[in-house]
Order: C-alpha cells, then structure tokens, then sequence
C-alpha cells in the first residue's frame, strides 16, 4: 500500500478545469469506489498527498475515516457503485460525516484521460463547487425493511425456479396436471404431487384428492394423470418440491422477520375516520366486502396482520386507495419510508419516480417530453396498480379507461400511476384518509365537457339532442 501511495504523488494532479467557480464546500472529499480499493481526494491543502488509495477491508475504511477527520472534511461525495459503497457508507455516516451517494449519469468527467485517480479528484472539485446532489436514501431503520423485503423477491424469484422445474418433470412423464389446474402449488396440486412421489400410480385415485371447488372435472384430471412415470424424472419433481417447500420456510422466515422489524416503528398519527374493513374500499362498501367470494376474504385475512402494521406506522390505510394493495404499500414503505420531507411537493416525488414528462426544449422547440428512464421499484408499484383499475368502478377506473381511449395503454398506465403517486403523497403528507368524494366535482366536469361535444356533434348532423325521461 505504502509503494502504491507513492505511485499517487507521481499521478494525482490537479483537476484539468480551473478553480473559477466559487468555493461553496471547502472541506468536501470524493471518493471513487471499487471492489477492492478506494481513491479518496482531499483539498489540495488540507494534506502534502491529497490522494490517496485504500483497501477495502474493515481496517482500512475506518483508517480512511480517520484519515478524512484529521483532514477536516466534513462532506463526501462517492458514486453509487453496486453495493461496494454501503460499507464505505455506513461507516463514514457513524463517524458524524456528511456522505452524499450521486449518480454516476450527473458526475461524468470531461473528455480525456479516465483513471481512479482523475475521478476522486473530480468528484471533490464538483462537490466543493457545490454542484452535486445526494440521492434519496430513506433512513435506516427503513432501509432495513427495504433489505429484507429485496431478499425476499429473490427468495420469490427462486422458488419461482422451481416450480418450473416441476413442470418440466411433469411435462417429461406427460402428466399434464399443471395444465387442467390453474395452480400447481395449490393445495390440490400439491397433494397430487405428493401422492404420485409416495408411489400411486391409479389416476382415478389421485383424481379424487382435488379439492371440490376445482373447475376441471374428476374425468378431466384422471385423463391428465396418465403418463409415463420415469425413475428419473420423479427424482427430479420429488428435489424441486423439496426445493420449493425450502424456500417457502424461508420466505415464511422472512415474512416474520419483517413483520418484527415493523413493530419496532412508532406509531404514527391515526388518520380521522374509521379504517376500511378487509376487503372494502371505496367502491366496493363492507357490506358487499362481507359478501364477498370466500378465497378473496381469505386472502383478505391473511394479509390482514401486515395491513393493521402499515396502518400503524403510516398512520394513514394506503389500502383504500383503488388498486393499491397490501404488497404495493409495503414495497413502498421499504422504499421510501413514511417521511416524505425529501420531496417538496408532489411534483418533486412524481419526478423522482419518473411518472412525469421530462420536457426537452431547445431552440424554443420541444424536442420531447418522454418519461425519463428510471428503475424504481416504488414507480413499478404504481404503474401494476394503475394496470388493475380498468375494471373498476371508480373514479380511478374511470380515469384510466378515458386515458386508455385517448392516449393508449402504455401511456394511460403511467398518466394513471402519476395521478396515483399524487394521492399517496397528499395522503401520507396531510394525514387524511382517502375519501372518494372529492373527485366529485372533477367527474361532474368531465361530465358537462361529453355532453357539451355530445350536443356539438349532434349539431353538426343536424340533430338536437333530447333527456330521456326517467322511467318511474
């Protein structure tokens, strides 16, 4: 390390761009993260070798720490670079500094010769001039939600995998099981599986395990349960459903671990106004929620425990909001936390999630106004729910569909994620719960405006249109 220090004084150098802007953070740092070694940049006065590089082991980043404080830098500036920063990171954050995580699109160099080097020294002078903005990071306690809930998509992810592999098997030994069943890793699915690995072979016997609300007759499933049973594909269906059930346990761990770390929140503010019972909302009242198919209030009971925590902490039931579940709520309280003071307005949240028009103009032409490419998991929420609403009977529903008719499903589902994303926000920022009502006034405008074009037209062909009288 001491022979590669002494590289640095015959490399490091001033940055190329002269010192003329005004120096707005005089004991600002930057930093360029690798895998195995950091270059970390102080102001050229504040050290005889303001570069320096380090390892990457625990060691040496508090070493680079205190190497920083006796600097006097206050503030540092690193590019987000995979998760190789978080260490680096969280150290720094405990050691009382200021750390700003920038992306690597708004720190690009001029053009000439690239090294480690050139670019820690470059992100100290942007920072030092005042021109580097940190990304959002939720605080914390949230980001250990958030790490726990992404474990568990991948967790989802992989036992996905398997179930494919279940398939293949299937598929190989010409069951075609997984095709007369809507879900293999049902409960009929999965008992029939488990009796073909335990050795019956009769397919009227392992028809009658199906489960009575199953649409596909007994016949149907006996007829797709007579294939070829080979030695080695039922090795390979008895390890995926070993696999699978494997990653249930742990995704079940998961769950309960989440579930742990959200009762360790303070509860918010309780929003005025009782909460909407399972399975209601604003369209869809308790009583019809009450009468509701049996396996959605199921699905309604099990989410429930997770529903009345997010309820809790956000103060608010984001639930009631048309389209939005249990799961959409929960990712985006991992994402961004139920502090929203990072983002002034509704106008500065949508533009984080890139659900906005990012305009183009140049030469007093508007060269485009596309959605910026962002990949937000909190964005992906929206636009999933956005996509569920074209048959509600909402003012949300009703939104999209208009949208949907104007400008095409692409673009509705995002206008219809924008306008979702500003009811959250005006939501968790007020307090208030979601009163359907509101939208009243703006329906019965859009309502004048159709029969408005409606009386045009019909002018135009030389008709006059008349109320129906209403039938008593």
């Amino acid at each position: 390390m001491g022979r590669q220090n002494r590289n640095l004084r015959q490399h490091a150098r001033q940055p190329k761009t002269s010192m003329a802007l005004p120096v707005l953070r005089p004991n600002a740092a930057g930093i360029d993260v690798g895998a195995t070694e950091l270059y970390a940049a102080v102001p050229q006065d504040c050290d005889p070798q303001p570069v320096r590089a380090f390892g990457t082991f625990t060691q040496d980043l508090h070493a680079l720490a205190g190497w920083l404080q006796a600097c006097g830098v206050r503030t540092v500036a690193m590019e987000a670079t995979g998760v190789y920063w978080i260490p680096i990171f969280q150290i720094l954050e405990a050691r009382g500094l200021e750390v700003l995580l920038v992306n690597a699109r708004a720190v690009k160099n001029v053009a000439g010769r690239k090294s480690d080097v050139s670019d820690c020294q470059w992100l100290q002078y942007l920072h030092a001039v005042g021109l580097l903005r940190g990304s959002f990071r939720p605080p914390g306690e949230v980001c250990a939600v958030r790490s726990l809930l992404r474990h568990r998509e991948t967790l989802v992810s992989y036992g996905v995998a398997h179930v494919q592999h279940m398939h293949k098997a299937l598929t190989q030994m010409n069951l075609q099981l997984h095709h007369v069943l809507s879900d293999l890793t049902g409960k009929s699915g999965l008992l029939i599986v488990e009796a073909i690995l335990k050795g019956e072979r009769d397919p009227h016997r392992l028809a009658k395990l199906r489960d009575p609300r199953v649409k596909a007759s007994a016949a149907t499933v006996a007829k797709a349960l007579v294939g070829d049973f080979r030695p080695e594909h039922l090795f390979t269906l008895r390890q995926a459903l070993s696999a699978y059930r494997h990653y249930q346990q742990l995704i079940a761990e998961c769950d309960a671990e989440i579930m742990r770390l959200l009762q360790q929140f303070e509860a918010a503010p309780e929003a005025s106004g009782p909460p909407h019972p399972p399975g209601a909302s604003p369209e869809k009242p308790a009583e019809a929620a009450a009468a509701a198919p049996k396996r959605t209030s199921r699905r309604a009971r099990a989410e429930e425990p997770l529903r009345a925590e997010l309820r809790r902490v956000l103060g608010v039931d984001l639930t009631a909001v048309p389209g939005l579940g249990v799961q959409n709520v929960h990712a985006l309280f991992a994402e961004v936390g139920r502090e929203l003071d990072a983002f002034p307005t509704s106008k500065h949240f949508s533009s984080w999630l890139g659900l906005c028009p990012d305009n183009r103009v140049s030469g007093g032409r508007v060269l485009s106004t596309r959605t910026r490419e962002v990949r937000s998991r909190v964005a992906q929420g929206f636009r999933l729910a956005a996509q569920t609403l074209h048959h509600r009977d909402s003012h949300l529903g009703a939104f999209y569909r208009r949208m949907r008719a104007k400008l095409g499903a692409p673009k509705a589902i995002t206008a219809t994620a924008h306008k979702l994303a500003r009811i959250v926000y005006h939501l968790l920022k007020t307090g208030q719960p979601y009163d359907e009502s509101v939208f009243a006034e703006a329906e019965r405008k859009h309502q004048e405006r159709r029969l408005r074009h409606l009386r045009h037209e019909a002018a135009l062909l030389g008709f006059t249109l008349a109320p129906q009288p209403s039938v008593s």
